[in-house]
């Protein structure tokens, strides 16, 4: 699957205000406990770049999936932290700076099922797309 620009820039906005919103009541919603802001450094323009996910929350570390609504290439936000795996993480009120890993398939196994609890959705974008849609480990520094 492919995302239209008009999608894309859909997706830009809706992320904007779900961030805006987010900081305004303090650290998230009611209509999902479960989501943190991350903020990595992009890869082109060297700014910080804070965008809303889903996470989980397994052994002090946190857990994200970069599924892009089941799209054929990879969220921005991913490509960021490849190239800069140092990230900043708003979760609630609290705030910190964390070290990002993709784990692998081996580990995926161990914890997709409790992403997908949080977001079934999760389990239909892996179907939408060719690519081993990955899950990033935010580990604490």
């Amino acid at each position: 699957m492919k995302m239209s620009e008009f999608q894309k820039g859909f997706i830009r906005w809706m992320s904007g205000t779900h961030v805006g919103l987010y900081r305004f009541l303090g650290g998230g919603t009611a209509a999902n406990k479960n989501t943190l802001i991350l903020t990595t450094r992009g890869r082109k323009t060297g700014r910080e770049i804070p965008k809303p996910l889903l996470y989980v929350e397994d052994g002090g570390r946190l857990y994200i999936v970069a599924s892009y609504g089941g799209n054929d290439s990879p969220p921005a936000w991913y490509l960021n932290l490849t190239q800069n795996p140092d990230v900043r993480v708003e979760c609630g009120s609290s705030r910190g700076e964390y070290r990002a890993r993709t784990i692998s398939i081996d580990e995926k196994k161990a914890i997709w099922p409790k992403l997908t609890e949080i977001w079934p959705g999760y389990d239909g974008y892996q179907l939408k797309t060719s690519r081993e849609i990955p899950v990033v480990e935010l580990t604490p520094k």
